[in-house]
C-alpha cells in the first residue's frame, strides 16, 4: 500500500487513541463524586481512579503537596508555586503529543506492510493495538522527568522513579488502543480500495539443514532436522524473547540486575529501571508450591514464546514485503500480544477473582510493554536476518539447478510497494 494511502488511517488511529486518552483523564473527578463510589464501591472507584491519574490534567495530590512544601524559601520570601504546576501540566502536554508522534509512524508502517486485505483483517488489527500500547508506554516514558520534577524531588532515586512511571497507566491504554485499532484497520480498508492487487510476499519455503542448540535455563532443544526458512527464522526470533521471558526473568537473575548499582548521584540505582526494560515476567522454582500448580502457572509463559513464534512464522507470509523494519516492528507486536494473552490465562488461573473483582483481577494487565519492544526488535530483526540468509541460500542452489523460488499460486509478484 502507498504511503499516501496507509497514511490516513494511521493519523485517524493516532487522534482518535490521543483523544480517548484525555478523555479517560477527564474522567478522574468523576470517580471521586459520591454517587460513583456509592455506585462503583470505594476499592473499585479507588482502583480506577489509579489507572486515570497517569492522563489527567488534574495534578494528583502529590504534586499539590510539594507546591506547597516548597512554597517558602529559606530566607522567608514566597516561592511562586505556580512553576511546579506549569512543570506538571507541560508533562502532560508532551505525554499527549508523544502518544501521537510514536504511534503514527509504527501504524503507518504495518497498515502499508500489513494492509487489512485478502484475509489480512486480524492479524493487521492486532499488531496496530499491539503498537498502541507500545506507543502509549513510550509516551509515558518519554514525559516522565517533567511529572517527577513537579513533585519537587527529581534528584532523589531518579531512575527508580522513572521506572515506576513508565509502567503507569496501562491498564486504561489496552482498551483505548483496541478502539483506535478497530477505527485505524477499518478506515485502512477503505482506503485499500482501488489500491491495486496486493498479494502476499513470496516466502521461500526450502528445506535447510540445521544442527545448533536452541536453549536456556528451561528451553534446551537440539535440532538437527530440515527447517523451512520461515520456521528457522521464527525460532530464531522466539529464542531472542526467551532469553528475557526465562532467563532474565528468574528470580535469582532478575535479583542480581535490580541490585547492581553502577554510577551516583541522578543516575545511581538502575537496579529498578533494568528490570522494567529488560524482563517480560518474573518466576521461580516449584520451592514451597505442588509441582502441578507450578506447570499450570508456567504455562502463561509457553503462550508467550507459542505466540511469538507463530506470529514470526506466519509474519513473512502476510507482509507485501519482507523487510527488517517491518519484521521488527511485527515482532514487537506479536511480543506484545503474547504478554495480553499469558496475563489474562493468569488472570483465568487466580483464585482471588470472586474475592476482589474483575477490576482488581486486572490490575496487571499490559505490563511488560518496555521489555517487549527491546527485545521484539532484537527478535524481529534477527528473523529478518536469518530468513534472508536461509533463503538466500536456497536460491543459490535452486539458481544453480534452473529452478528459482516463485510467489504462491495465483498471487502474483510480489509489489514493491
Amino acid at each position: 500500500m502507498e504511503y499516501r494511502r496507509a497514511a490516513i488511517p494511521a493519523l485517524v488511529g493516532g487522534l482518535l487513541l490521543t483523544a480517548l486518552l484525555w478523555w479517560a483523564g477527564a474522567s478522574t473527578q468523576a470517580l471521586r463524586l459520591p454517587g460513583t463510589v456509592d455506585v462503583l464501591g470505594g476499592l473499585t472507584a479507588a482502583q480506577l481512579e489509579h489507572w486515570l491519574t497517569p492522563w489527567s490534567y488534574d495534578p494528583p495530590a502529590s504534586v499539590r503537596i510539594g507546591a506547597e512544601t516548597f512554597g517558602v524559601g529559606e530566607d522567608g520570601a514566597t516561592v511562586d508555586n505556580s512553576r511546579y504546576l506549569s512543570l506538571y501540566t507541560t508533562g502532560m502536554q508532551i505525554r499527549f503529543v508523544a502518544v501521537l508522534l510514536f504511534f503514527v509512524p509504527g501504524a503507518l508502517l504495518l497498515v502499508r506492510r500489513l494492509p487489512p486485505v485478502n484475509g489480512r483483517v486480524p492479524a493487521a488489527l492486532l499488531a496496530v493495538w499491539a503498537w498502541g500500547l507500545v506507543a502509549g508506554t513510550l509516551a509515558v516514558a518519554v514525559s516522565a522527568p517533567w511529572l517527577i520534577a513537579a513533585n519537587g524531588r527529581g534528584s532523589y532515586r531518579f531512575l527508580p522513579q522513572l521506572a515506576g512511571m513508565a509502567s503507569a497507566g496501562r491498564q486504561i491504554l489496552v482498551f483505548a488502543a483496541l478502539v483506535a485499532a478497530v477505527v485505524a484497520v477499518l478506515a485502512a480498508r477503505v482506503t485499500a480500495k482501488g489500491a491495486g492487487p496486493l498479494p502476499r510476499a513470496a516466502v521461500p519455503v526450502p528445506a535447510a539443514r540445521l544442527a545448533a542448540t536452541v536453549g536456556t535455563a528451561v528451553i534446551a532443544v537440539s535440532l538437527v532436522v530440515l527447517v523451512p526458512a520461515a520456521r528457522l527464522a521464527a525460532t530464531v526470533g522466539t529464542a531472542v524473547i526467551a532469553v528475557s521471558l526465562v532467563v532474565l526473568s528468574y528470580q535469582p537473575v532478575a535479583a542480581a540486575l535490580q541490585t547492581a548499582s553502577t554510577g551516583t548521584g541522578l543516575f545511581a540505582e538502575p537496579g529498578d529501571l533494568l528490570r522494567q526494560w529488560l524482563l517480560l515476567g518474573s518466576w521461580a522454582g516449584p520451592a514451597g508450591t505442588p509441582v502441578g500448580d507450578w506447570f499450570l502457572y508456567r504455562l502463561a509463559d509457553a503462550l508467550v514464546l507459542a505466540v511469538v513464534w507463530g506470529s514470526l512464522r506466519w509474519l513473512p507470509v502476510l507482509l507485501t514485503r519482507t523487510t527488517v523494519p517491518a519484521m521488527a516492528a511485527g515482532a514487537v507486536c506479536a511480543t506484545v500480544l503474547g504478554l495480553l494473552v499469558s496475563q489474562l490465562a493468569q488472570m483465568a488461573l487466580s483464585d482471588g477473582g470472586m474475592r476482589w473483582g474483575l477490576v482488581q483481577l486486572s490490575a496487571g494487565i499490559g505490563g511488560g510493554v518496555p521489555a517487549a519492544l527491546t527485545f521484539g526488535l532484537l527478535a524481529g530483526a534477527a528473523a529478518a536476518v536469518t530468513l534472508r540468509v536461509a533463503g538466500g541460500r536456497e536460491g543459490d542452489r535452486t539458481g544453480a539447478d534452473g529452478a528459482g523460488v516463485t510467489a504462491r499460486s495465483g498471487e502474483g509478484p510480489t509489489p514493491k510497494s
